[in-house]
C-alpha cells in the first residue's frame, strides 16, 4: 500500500491533537463516562420494568453502521449458553419470524436512522415488546413513547462511532434485568475503571515506545491487516476493530473468525506438502515486500476463555503467519468478567484506529465518503 506516514505526528499530545480537528481522541477517551452516565440513564428510564412481561421468546437488535455493534457486544457478554437468540438486524426489514413474543432493541446514536425507524415502526405493528435507545426528542423517542416501549436517551459523544458504550449499556442492563446475563453493578464499575486505565496507556502525551496503541498504528501502517478472532467475544471485537479502521484510519482490514478465516487460506499450510514455497503465489501468506502492496499484517485477538481447540487454532494460524514472514500481533483481552474483556479489547482498537489516522495525515471525524453516499441515494 502507498501511505504517507508520519511518525512524528505522534510524538507529543500537541501534535497529535493537532492532527485530530474534529477531537476523536477526546471522543474516545469518554467511554469510560459513557458507561456510568449511561447506567444512570437506563435506570431512570425504567429499563427494569421490561421484566414485568417475562422473558422475551427472542432479542431482536436493530440498528446500522456503528449502532449495531451494541447488539454484537449484547450476544458476546450473553455468551453461548444464553437462554434465549440474539440477533442483530442491520438493513430495512425485520425478519419474518419476529412477533409479540419477541424483544426489539432498536439502537441510534442520533434517533432519525431512516432503517432504524423504519424496522422499529414495523416492530411496533406487529405488537413486539420495544426497547430504543439514543438520541434524545428524537424521531425514536416519538416512536417509543407511541408504542408504549422503554426509551433510554443517550448523549452522543460526538460520532456514533464514539458512542459505542452509551448505546450498550443499556442493552446489558435490560439482559440483567431478564436474567439473561450477570452484570452486576460492581462489573459495570470495574468496566469503566478498565476503560479508564486504557485511556491512561493510550493517552497522547505518552510516546510511541511506551503507548501500545500508538505502537501498533506505527506497525500496521503500509501492510494490509487480517484481524481475527476465535471465540464470540474476540470477534465481536475483530469485527469492530475491522470497522473503525475503516471508519476513523479510512484504511482497509480484513475481518477474520477462527478456524474458518484459516481455513479458506488452507493453500498456505499446504504449499511445502505440494513443493510450494513462500513465493508461490496461490500462498495468501507469501512474503509481499517486493510486491504493491507491501504486506499483510495478522492481528490476533485473544481471551482467557478459550476452547482448547480454539486456542490450538489461533497458535497454529499465528506460527503458520511466522512462518511465510508475516507479521503478527497479538491483542490478550484484560480483566475476569466478559464485559471487561471485550471492554479492553475494543478500547485498545479505537485508540489504534485514531492514532493510525493521525500517523497517515487523516482526519479520524471526517467522513467525505459516507456523506457522498447518502446523497447519491436521497
Amino acid at each position: 500500500m502507498s501511505v504517507s506516514l508520519d511518525p512524528s505526528r505522534l510524538e507529543s499530545a500537541e501534535a497529535a491533537e493537532a492532527a485530530d480537528p474534529g477531537g476523536m481522541l477526546r471522543q474516545v477517551a469518554s467511554s469510560a463516562a459513557q458507561v456510568r452516565e449511561a447506567r444512570r440513564a437506563a435506570a431512570e428510564a425504567g429499563v427494569a420494568g421490561l421484566a414485568d412481561d417475562g422473558r422475551p421468546r427472542a432479542i431482536v437488535v436493530v440498528g446500522t453502521g456503528s449502532c449495531a455493534a451494541p447488539g454484537d457486544v449484547l450476544a458476546a457478554v450473553c455468551g453461548t449458553g444464553c437462554a434465549v437468540p440474539i440477533s442483530t438486524v442491520r438493513g430495512h426489514r425485520l425478519p419474518g419470524w419476529v412477533g409479540a413474543a419477541d424483544l426489539v432493541v432498536a439502537v441510534s446514536a442520533s434517533g432519525a436512522a431512516e432503517e432504524t425507524l423504519e424496522v422499529a415502526a414495523e416492530a411496533a405493528r406487529r405488537g413486539c415488546r420495544l426497547l430504543a435507545v439514543g438520541g434524545e426528542d428524537s424521531p425514536l423517542s416519538d416512536l417509543a413513547g407511541r408504542s408504549r416501549g422503554v426509551f433510554v436517551p443517550v448523549r452522543s459523544a460526538g460520532r456514533p462511532r464514539s458512542t459505542l458504550w452509551g448505546l450498550t449499556i443499556p442493552l446489558l442492563l435490560a439482559a440483567r434485568t431478564l436474567r439473561l446475563a450477570d452484570v452486576p453493578d460492581a462489573v459495570l464499575e470495574s468496566a469503566a475503571a478498565l476503560l479508564e486505565d486504557v485511556a491512561h496507556r493510550c493517552r497522547p502525551s505518552s510516546e510511541p515506545f511506551v503507548n501500545p496503541a500508538k505502537r501498533l498504528a506505527l506497525d500496521l501502517a503500509g501492510d494490509v491487516p487480517l484481524v481475527w478472532g476465535s471465540t464470540d467475544l474476540t470477534v465481536a471485537a475483530a469485527y469492530r476493530m475491522c470497522s473503525q479502521l475503516n471508519e476513523n484510519a479510512k484504511y482497509p482490514a480484513v475481518f477474520g473468525e477462527l478456524p474458518e478465516a484459516a481455513r479458506t487460506r488452507s493453500r498456505c499450510s499446504t504449499a511445502s506438502s505440494r513443493g510450494g514455497s513462500p513465493a508461490d503465489p496461490d500462498d495468501f501468506f507469501r512474503d509481499r515486500l517486493d510486491e504493491p502492496e507491501h504486506g499483510l499484517h495478522l492481528v490476533s485477538l485473544r481471551e482467557a476463555e478459550e476452547h482448547p481447540r480454539a486456542r490450538a487454532g489461533a497458535e497454529a494460524a499465528a506460527a503458520l503467519a511466522r512462518d511465510r514472514g508475516v507479521a503478527v500481533t497479538e491483542m490478550r483481552a484484560e480483566g475476569d468478567h466478559p464485559l471487561e474483556r471485550i471492554a479492553s479489547l475494543i478500547a485498545l482498537a479505537d485508540y489504534v484506529a485514531v492514532y493510525l489516522a493521525i500517523a497517515l495525515g487523516v482526519d479520524p471525524a471526517s467522513e467525505p465518503a459516507v456523506q457522498e453516499l447518502r446523497a447519491r441515494i436521497a
